[in-house]
């Protein structure tokens, strides 16, 4: 079932809306998702339809900034779908809508390594009307991706990779990361493996059922032990340590051994994990021997933590602009203006492996 959704132009000052397309193959979440973002002004849905194949025809007739994709559906399901239609109209923006099953997570998480932007845990078709969280994230994600395609290549941040500054040696490297974060963290934990042994900090905006499976896959990539933290694990040399879902990860100490604390405090920047209680932590207890990066993502979380950082003689460094799919988090961070370096993803890793020398 296809349905065209009309929507008239925008006037000379209007910004052009986000066009969406939504597909997935019940007809109710269809409709209520639609609901959703129609709430917004700032996007008009471009098209609807029930499965994979149906999606592609419908990308051939419109122009389509951003998909709302389901992963399970008959005549063609999301993951075989996905690279064909990125393939066939490419810049535009996937993101994955799954239920929170543990097979759905992991198939989500393969599918922002094939190329989707991003993904939103969705509750079981019941409680969909009353999710007033799913339709906030939705609505965020939707609108930051197309709003970020719509403005490619305009007024971009020029990135800035000087050679690390003569600083202390890094006790820890703490990163932080969000939208379009996971492919770009294993990128960088695979251009770390064998060349750092420093602990290694992760804080990723991600549920529960996400991070184990996240933590499996930076050390698969990493080569190094990696899980999602336990409250009171020392914090060791050679590990890597993700921040499970639904908690902040922060640091402490035990005696002079500084170790992982976890807390369920109320979310910050609408999140829990969020990157700045982590990097507050780590900035009392490191001080100049903490090493921060942040990666693409929404918002402004870990900026203020960045400049903490700073403030305590450690240093930071974030993703460019061109390389972010969300240039929200890192730029934040980088208008601070006491960022290190301003780098595109490919040049991290090798950033910090100079760094850590």
């Amino acid at each position: 079932m296809l349905d065209i959704v009309p929507h008239p132009a925008p006037t000379s000052t209007q910004p052009r809306p986000v066009r969406v397309m939504v597909v997935d193959d019940s007809a109710i979440v269809r409709g209520l998702i639609v609901q959703m973002l129609e709430k917004s002004p700032e996007v008009a849905i471009a098209a609807r339809a029930s499965n994979g194949e149906a999606a592609l025809a419908e990308l051939g007739r419109h122009e389509v900034d951003v998909i709302v994709l389901d992963l399970e559906m008959p005549v063609m399901d999301g993951m075989t779908a996905l690279p064909l239609l990125l393939a066939k109209q490419p810049g535009v923006r996937v993101v994955v809508a799954s239920t929170l099953s543990q097979r759905n997570a992991r198939i989500s998480l393969d599918a922002l390594q094939k190329g989707a932007a991003d993904y939103v845990p969705k509750p079981e078709t019941g409680s969909l009307v009353n999710a007033a969280e799913f339709e906030r994230e939705l609505v965020g994600k939707v609108l930051a991706l197309g709003r970020r395609r719509s403005a490619a290549g305009v007024g971009s941040v020029p990135a800035t990779a000087p050679r690390p500054r003569s600083a202390v040696r890094p006790g820890v490297i703490a990163i932080g990361g969000s939208t379009g974060a996971p492919p770009v963290l294993l990128e960088v934990m695979a251009g770390l493996k064998d060349n750092v042994s420093q602990p290694i900090l992760i804080t990723q905006h991600m549920p529960a059922t996400f991070t184990a499976l996240l933590a499996e896959q930076i050390e698969r990539a990493g080569g190094r032990p990696c899980a999602e933290a336990r409250d009171g694990e020392p914090i060791l040399p050679g590990r890597a340590y993700v921040a499970p879902g639904g908690w902040h990860m922060t640091v402490g100490r035990s005696g002079a051994t500084p170790v992982i604390r976890l807390n369920q405090e109320p979310p910050e920047h609408f999140c829990r994990p969020a990157v700045d209680p982590m990097l507050r932590s780590a900035a009392e207890v490191f001080g100049n021997r903490l090493l921060a990066v942040v990666l693409t993502g929404m918002g402004h979380d870990g900026a203020d933590g960045c400049a903490l950082a700073a403030k305590a003689g450690g240093r930071f460094v974030v993703q460019d602009e061109a390389t972010s799919a969300v240039w929200g988090m890192p730029g934040a961070a980088a208008k601070t203006g006491l960022a290190e370096a301003v780098l595109p993803a490919s040049k991290i890793a090798p950033w910090i492996v100079e760094a850590c020398r």
